[in-house]
């Protein structure tokens, strides 16, 4: 008899022990209806019906029992076998994911660090201009924007968002602004997931809201900071990701006052990913790095 498919014999594995087609579904990110049809045509290529099937009720019958008895210990044995081999003879790889903005500007000149005392992990960095407000599904370890509460990850704080009116020294010297109401007479730039900043931002100095000559709207950090140091208008940056370019500066602040979102910087994981020793060590660095005792 020819040995069934290894998948057919997971999709088995899996809906025997959750004890409902439905759950298993779930676990494997596959339809109900999917689920069925596998365990149908094990049970075929076997010749044995495997589950004793109710209109609301799954359970096993004896030789599916039995077999799942068996599945279990082999494909305990498998990952373990798996996992000794991965440890002797494979590379640790990590996968961070990383706002754009915080990767060119905070991770990527200070990465060679971690490099020279980690050479033997190698890391798999991903960038989404899209805000990421959860932990990634793909990602080991993600920087996030937000409250710190998401469940069933562990959240680190890092450091606090908050935004400063921003442009380029020439675009400065070249307008007469004094007062908040003088940038309606400048082009204003704003992030296109965030049009609601500069009127937070107004509104601190009791501006109800900003009508300037001309808003301009990018879809991301890196893009805004850019335009900014181009004079294309007045932009709010992120602070703590742009502190090099007013060192530098290529940017200057038109106002010293901040905009507090509420929102920090996290560093977040799964609690089982944070028991791998290439995930504690990147973690660790990170954390050196940009935590709150290191700003």
């Amino acid at each position: 008899m020819q040995t069934p498919s290894l998948r057919f014999l997971k999709t088995f594995h899996i809906a025997a022990k959750l004890g409902s087609f439905k759950a298993a579904a779930e676990e494997l990110s596959v339809t109900a209806s999917a689920v069925s049809h596998q365990i149908k045509v094990l049970e075929r290529q076997l010749g044995l019906s495997l589950f004793e099937r109710g209109p609301r009720s799954l359970s096993l019958t004896a030789a599916g029992a039995l077999y799942l008895e068996n599945i279990d210990a082999l494909f305990s044995r498998l990952e373990s076998v798996t996992e000794q081999l991965r440890r002797r003879f494979s590379r640790e790889v990590v996968r961070l994911q990383v706002p754009p903005f915080f990767a060119s500007e905070l991770l990527v000149p200070r990465l060679s660090s971690f490099s020279a005392t980690h050479g033997d992990i190698d890391i798999q960095i991903e960038t989404d201009i899209t805000p990421n407000e959860n932990h990634s599904p793909d990602a080991d370890i993600s920087i996030v924007v937000g409250a710190g509460q998401w469940p069933d990850v562990q959240a680190t704080r890092l450091f606090p968002q908050a935004y400063v009116a921003a442009c380029s020294p020439e675009l400065l010297r070249q307008t007469r602004i004094h007062t908040v109401a003088d940038l309606a007479n400048e082009p204003l730039i704003a992030h296109h997931h965030r049009l609601d900043l500069w009127d937070r931002w107004a509104a601190m100095f009791g501006v109800e809201a900003l009508r300037p000559k001309q808003l301009i709207e990018f879809d991301s950090m890196s893009s805004i900071v850019h335009a900014a140091e181009q004079g294309v208008g007045i932009a709010l940056v992120s602070a703590p990701l742009a502190a090099s370019r007013f060192s530098s500066g290529s940017l200057t602040k038109v106002f010293d006052t901040e905009l507090a979102t509420g929102e920090c910087y996290f560093l977040v994981t799964r609690p089982d990913d944070a028991q791998r020793l290439g995930v504690q060590a990147l973690i660790g660095w990170l954390l050196q790095q940009y935590g709150a005792a290191a700003n």
